[in-house]
Parts: C-alpha cells; structure tokens; sequence
C-alpha cells in the first residue's frame, strides 16, 4: 500500500510504515535529514486523513516513548511542514490516503497493537555524529560527548564560559523548544550536577536561537542525545546505601579488598553526579567507619 505526495511517500507492507521525504525544493530540510523513517506497526497509537479544501493531509501519532525523535521535539514543531508524521495530500489522491488508514488500522486491530506507552524505544535515533548549527553557537554529538562552541552572537557569559563539553554519563536530559513569538529557541542540555537558573541566552549548557523557528537542524542532535540517554521507562538506578554496622570480619584481607573497591565505586558514583556532594560525604564516613 502506497501513498506518493509532493512532500514524500508513505508505505505499508503490513508489518513497517515506511516514510520517505520527497526531494522537491519545498521539503522541509528537517525531513530531508532525518531522511527514510522506518515505523514498525506496534510503534503506531493511530492514523488519521484530515480532509481539506484541495485534498487533505495524513497524520500519524506514535506512541509516547517510541521515537527518540518525537520524545526530543515534544510536539514543538511549530511549522508542520517540518513533521515528518504529517503528509499532504492532493485532491486526486484522497480516496488512496483513506484507504491507507483502513489498512493500518485493521492491521493494528489484528496484531493487538496497546495504546499506552513503549517500555524502549523502538526506533532508533538519528545517526551519530551529527552536527547542527544555530543562533549563537554550534552542538555537535559524537555519540559519547556533547560539545557546544559559541559564536560572536553569544551572550557574555557564554563568552566567558568558551566551549562546553559534557560526558553522555553526565547529561540527565535534553530539552528542546522552537523559537515562539518574541522568545527564544532553545537546545539545552540539563546535567546530573544540577540545572542552570540562567536564561536560554546566557546559558553555557545551551544553545538560543531567535529567528529561524526550528533552530535549523538542531532538533536531530536533540534526538541523537535523547536515543542514547536511559529510555524514561528504565528503572532507576538504586544505590545501595553502605551499611553503618562494622563487617565481621572473617577474612580480614578480603574485607579490606571490597572496602576499598566500594570507595572507588562511591568515588565514580559521585564523579558522575549520580551522588551528590552530601550523600557521598556521608556514605564514605559509613565505609572508612567499617577499616
């Protein structure tokens, strides 16, 4: 089953959507480099055809947390030409568009396909590394850092800051939203050690555009992150809090061994702002109280 508009086509073999954006000087070039979209049925929570005065337009809604891409952007395209689960099309293709809905849904219907919210992400995000430029700087993701190099439109204290570079351990978040009316766009990058009180202008974990509405391509390195962060699904990670009680001590050198392995271990822990400065004060006196 296929449906071929100005802005791309969309196929459906039963089993994968597949949406290819067209190459016509009108595509968005955000759907052009997200390029080919591989949606597997069990990814879909709906399809619909909106009917219009000259044809109408396909929409596709996914389920919440299937598509690295759809979690970073959170509904913000402003401009619908940029989304790429949007379709229009012509007058003398609406009866193929309705078709393609019945077909989809029917086969959702048969494979039970739920409605609620994906355990893991089931498609994956876009290809690292990946490179997008915007307002007052640059953010590039290599697929284990995030680096963000400001421009001469910089605020001062970006300016003062220089260059960002942050670990993937070191990222709690992504937040991405377009510019809208007088404010800012904005690419900001929240990390474990705590979030930035600053505005998207003066933020050195952020990027901050005010005249292109999308941030040109910045919502992909958004996604790329986003698909490499833990699903928001994932259980946290539990901590195991180092007992106050003294060891017994059977094997006095073992002990001292594991004892010395669980500072290292709080020591990485507190590295990477899993552990604050209070909680790991704390449970280093619990460990060096069991020497």
């Amino acid at each position: 089953m296929e449906v071929i508009a100005r802005d791309g086509t969309w196929t459906f073999d039963g089993e994968v959507l597949r949406i290819v954006p067209g190459r016509d000087r009108g595509v968005h070039k955000l759907r052009k480099a997200l390029g080919e979209l591989v949606v597997p049925l069990e990814a879909v929570a709906g399809v619909a055809f909106e009917p219009g005065r000259k044809g109408g337009r396909l929409r596709l809604r996914l389920r919440a947390a299937s598509d690295p891409f759809s979690q970073a952007v959170a509904g913000g395209l402003s401009d619908s030409a940029a989304d790429p689960y949007r379709l229009s099309v012509d007058g003398g293709r609406t009866g193929v568009a309705e078709y393609f809905v019945d077909e989809v849904r029917n086969a959702m219907l048969l494979e039970q396909v739920p409605d609620g919210p994906c355990d893991r992400y089931l498609m994956p995000g876009p290809p690292v590394p990946v490179s997008a430029s915007a307002g007052d700087g640059t953010a590039s993701f290599d697929g284990e850092r995030v680096r963000l190099e400001f421009n001469w439109m910089a605020n001062s204290k970006k300016e003062e800051a220089g260059p960002q570079l942050f670990e993937l351990a070191e990222i709690a978040g992504v937040e991405w939203a377009p510019q809208s009316g007088m404010g800012y766009g904005c690419l900001r990058f929240r990390l474990k050690k705590g979030d930035s009180r600053l505005t998207a202008e003066e933020d050195p974990q952020c990027l901050a555009w005010g005249i292109q509405k999308e941030g040109g391509l910045t919502a992909l390195v958004a996604a790329a992150v986003v698909a490499h962060l833990p699903h928001p699904a994932a259980p946290p990670i539990e901590i195991e809090a180092p007992s106050p009680e003294p060891a017994q001590a059977e094997t006095p050198g073992e002990d001292h061994d594991t004892l010395l392995r669980r500072l290292r271990e709080l020591g990485a822990l507190h590295k990477e702002g899993i552990l604050n400065d209070e909680e790991f004060a704390t449970a280093k006196q619990a460990l060096l109280r069991r020497f």
